[in-house]
């Protein structure tokens, strides 16, 4: 299992910068744990992105969720490895060749991708076709990252609602000052809840998704690229050539 180092050390340093600053400044780490305010902000968050999205985008993006600490596997130095010794094989036997290579292809849409090369496709008809698997993976995988985005909007705003909720609760006990302060704590640890969540953890969270969305989107255009070089019948020479620059 390979984890994210720096997420680890993101979340770690910005939760303690928190806490660290609310010691120094004399205050009691405990008097930023309200349980109110808590489900006020995330239950209220949830409720709102959930409304927002489909139940598969809802679920997906929760899914996507480990990507942050475990990174999908996305080797394109491997991937163009693959393609070159394709090349060569095709060069020497024709496509034909590579027949006996579709059923190694754990991933569908290489399989998918290696089986049309094999069948004879037209380069175009094998971009075009392959194109439009990675333009739907794109558009459900980004959907799905904005599940957390969607979150990060949302959660100062029910913060806001939170520490109203706790002013609401101030002014009605105003003759009985033993409640005040719960109401008052309520509705400034609330604000902290909407504005820190969604800064510390909901954008950051939906802008590493996106990152790596786009990195496996990469290593697919790499992959239909070196296909339709083969089925041009280019020299691997050239192939590896053309396809350094997705290794960047």
């Amino acid at each position: 299992m390979r984890l994210d180092i720096v997420s680890l050390i993101g979340v770690t340093l910005g939760l303690s910068a928190i806490l660290l600053g609310q010691y120094l400044e004399g205050g009691h780490i405990g008097s930023l744990l309200q349980l109110t305010a808590f489900l006020i902000v995330i239950g209220g968050t949830l409720g709102a992105v959930m409304l927002q999205s489909s139940l598969r985008v809802f679920l997906d993006g929760l899914g996507m969720l480990r990507w942050v600490f475990q990174p999908p596997v996305i080797s394109s130095r491997d991937t163009l490895n693959t393609l070159l010794d394709w090349s060569h094989k095709a060069r020497r036997g024709g496509l034909l060749a590579l027949e006996p290579f579709i059923e190694q292809q754990a991933d569908l849409f290489q399989r998918r991708g290696l089986q049309m090369l094999v069948d004879g496709a037209e380069p175009e008809v094998l971009r075009e076709t392959l194109e439009i698997d990675v333009q739907a993976y794109e558009r459900h995988h980004l959907d799905a990252a904005r599940v957390w985005m969607a979150a990060g909007g949302y959660a100062p705003t029910i913060g806001i609602l939170g520490a109203v909720l706790g002013l609401i609760h101030v002014m009605e006990n105003l003759s009985d000052p033993s409640k005040l302060g719960a109401g008052i704590a309520v509705a400034f640890v609330a604000t902290i809840y909407g504005v820190g969540s969604a800064n510390l953890l909901f954008l950051p969270i939906a802008g590493k998704l996106r990152y790596w969305v786009g990195r496996r989107v990469a290593d697919k255009e790499l992959f239909i690229q070196g296909l339709v070089a083969i089925a041009n019948g280019e020299n691997p020479r050239i192939i590896e050539a053309k396809l350094q620059g997705y290794l960047s």
